[in-house]
């Protein structure tokens, strides 16, 4: 890591000072772009073009958006669900981006494999001369690197992260939000830290910066997730909430959404940190990347991935936090 770096200049928003139009992308579906909220009007603010994506949970071909390439749609505030499930939160985003006076470019994929994925990616790279992809995780399961004895739901983000890499951006990153918020999904944040200590040895982690509830970006995203809640009641992010459940000053076991009732929770202030890390150099990491790299369907995806755990006898066991 460069010695020009100081305490006060994390390597991640210096990597990003020379960037003019950034595709800021959710990684995991459903919610993840709602986590890359308070990124999107600091960047704003910066003076940045940004253009926001989503690999959803949406049925997009049963909405009203705008098929503008294979898998991939144009979402509009005034988009609607057709198939009665009452879940779309990309529009419900894009119509309260508009309400705040906000116009941006808002797209989200369906939820496929690694190759479609990778070419909807490319459309959007060339069709808004994208130079910066920052690809958002709500949550820690895209760190998971495929030998841990518990990886959460990794279909999504890795598809997204696989198909990013091979789009050859030179500038290519993955934040991630939420710690403790998997552990709900059997993730060991012990083995999180521990991947996060080897990432750093192979230079690709880029530092760390915390929301606090009082910042202006803290403030939209709390808001965005109260719009969200009042229109899909029933459908409630998990992560989001949890998350904007710590920004507020909530701890343990407590619970926003009727959803996680009968579970456990730990909400705490390490939620509010975003962990920034370079693509590039994070997903040769991913030992069962050569396997999955071509897939075109979440199914190839699962299929490839129970391959690699069968071949494996001994995986890094569940270990709880030390302190």
């Amino acid at each position: 890591m460069s010695a020009a770096y100081s305490l006060h200049r994390i390597p991640f928003f210096d990597r990003l000072a020379d960037s003019q139009t950034i595709l800021l992308a959710g990684a995991g579906g459903g919610f993840d772009i709602y986590s890359g909220l308070p990124l999107y009007f600091s960047l704003r603010r910066a003076g940045k073009k940004v253009i926001l994506a989503n690999f959803s949970f949406t049925w997009l071909d049963q909405t009203s958006a705008e098929l503008v390439f294979p898998y991939c749609y144009r979402i509009r505030a005034n988009d609607v669900d057709r198939s009665g499930r009452n879940y779309f939160p990309e529009a419900h985003l894009q119509a309260w981006l508009e309400r705040r006076g906000e116009r941006v470019e808002l797209y989200a994929f369906d939820r496929i494999g690694v190759q479609p994925l990778r070419a909807a990616y490319q459309y959007l790279l060339a069709t808004h001369a994208i130079d910066t992809v920052v690809l958002v995780d709500g949550g820690t399961d895209s760190l998971m690197l495929g030998d841990e004895a518990g990886l959460g739901t990794p279909q999504e983000d890795v598809c997204s992260m696989a198909a990013v890499f091979q789009c050859a951006i030179d500038r290519q990153f993955l934040l991630s939000i939420g710690f403790g918020i998997d552990h709900f999904h059997g993730v060991s944040h012990y083995r999180f830290l521990e991947n996060v200590a080897h990432l750093a040895r192979e230079g690709a982690f880029l530092g760390s910066f915390h929301l606090i509830e009082e910042m202006e970006e803290s403030q939209a995203f709390l808001a965005a997730v109260r719009y969200a809640n009042d229109r899909m009641p029933q459908i409630q992010s998990i992560v989001a909430n949890s998350i904007t459940s710590a920004l507020e000053g909530e701890y343990g076991n407590y619970h926003r959404t009727a959803r996680t009732w009968g579970s456990e929770l730990w909400i705490n202030p390490l939620m509010t940190i975003y962990w920034a890390f370079e693509l590039q150099k994070l997903v040769p990491q991913i030992k069962y990347y050569e396997l999955i790299k071509s897939v075109n369907t979440i199914g190839e995806f699962n299929g490839q991935l129970a391959r690699y755990r069968q071949s494996q006898s001994d995986l890094r066991e569940h270990r709880p936090m030390p302190h």
